[in-house]
């Protein structure tokens, strides 16, 4: 099945390459950046040289004026682009017929007045907004399906929503106490271009978006409840560990939280419900999602870790995921 990328040249976009490049049912027939980009014309394994000697597409510029042949040319369109940009061009993309995967916020939040305070600009395309789905693979698989527009969980939601879901999908959670999730991630986070904020000789292990943070509506909407999240920023280049505690109901035992992930995730191929507590090291450079729990009876609260490769379970790899089940394909294929 033939596929192209759109926002080529960025951590992500290399990772989907990547993947797309070695997958045993797609192909990559195009590599594209903006009209106006810097790296148009080079070679994408020139710019990222963990690629192969073979993965040397040339990126290509892009116009608004160009996007739908992309869309009609292909199978599977995916865009690592801004949210701006990629807010105009699945709207454009929507009227060809090729499956969409955005990994940019632009489709992700279903309240049009919280994505206006939390990205800056008004959603022009409400009625895309409500059909698109929710790429959280695990969670939403028959949706995903069945989708055309599939817009890719960002990061932390990834991380964060993956450790409280079983939980609140078994109503073990005490609706009267907030979750609080506190998250560390890597400096690839914050995209490839150069910032006195994130360049890794400045970072050290810092909280910043506190109560502000981009993500906090995406969680809160695709958990059903109030969260308090705190991102982190760490002095390590990729991979995010998020600690989440959750106060619960009287309903709830160490057998039955355990019985809550053991079923939620038990033929998830890229889950793995560890013995101790995850780290970044163990993710890194793989697809999955670790997670461990432990219970403390006498407070009734639950500690969560959960770590992930925040350009792979966090992105691209997720993309490929929602990909494989849209064509009807094992979602971990090409993955593991």
């Amino acid at each position: 099945m033939k596929v192209s990328v759109i926002g080529a040249s960025g951590y992500t976009g290399a990772q989907l390459v990547h993947y797309l490049h070695n997958h045993p049912k797609f192909e990559v027939q195009q590599c594209f950046v903006s009209e106006h980009s810097q790296d148009a014309a080079k070679k994408l394994n020139d710019l990222h040289g963990f690629l192969a000697k073979d993965c040397d597409y040339r990126l290509e510029p892009l116009s608004s004026e160009n996007i739908k042949q992309v869309g009609d040319e292909n199978a599977a369109v995916f865009l690592a682009l801004p949210h701006e940009a990629s807010h105009h061009w699945v709207s454009e993309l929507s009227t060809t017929n090729a499956k969409i995967f955005d990994l940019s916020a632009a489709y992700r939040l279903s309240d049009m007045p919280a994505f206006a305070k939390y990205y800056g600009f008004d959603h022009e395309y409400q009625a895309l907004q409500q059909s698109s789905t929710y790429g959280l693979v695990e969670w939403n698989t028959n949706d995903i399906k069945n989708a055309q527009v599939v817009a890719v969980p960002g990061c932390y939601p990834t991380a964060s929503l993956l450790a409280l879901k079983p939980l609140i999908e078994n109503n073990l959670v005490d609706a009267t106490k907030i979750p609080v999730i506190n998250a560390v991630s890597g400096v690839s986070g914050a995209g490839r271009k150069a910032s006195l904020t994130t360049s890794f000789y400045e970072v050290s292990l810092n909280p910043y978006g506190v109560h502000t943070h981009r993500h906090i509506p995406e969680i809160e909407e695709h958990a059903g409840c109030p969260v308090i999240f705190t991102p982190h920023l760490g002095n390590f280049k990729r991979g995010i560990l998020a600690t989440v505690t959750v106060f619960l109901n009287d309903n709830a035992t160490s057998e039955n939280i355990d019985a809550a992930y053991h079923h939620a995730y038990a033929n998830c191929d890229l889950i793995r419900l560890k013995a101790n507590w995850p780290k970044v090291d163990d993710v890194v450079n793989t697809s999955y999602c670790d997670l461990h729990w432990d219970f403390n009876e006498e407070k009734s609260c639950v500690i969560v870790a959960s770590a992930i490769d925040n350009l792979l379970k966090g992105a691209s790899s997720q993309a490929i995921q929602c990909a494989n089940l849209a064509f009807g394909l094992p979602d971990s294929l090409g993955l593991k």
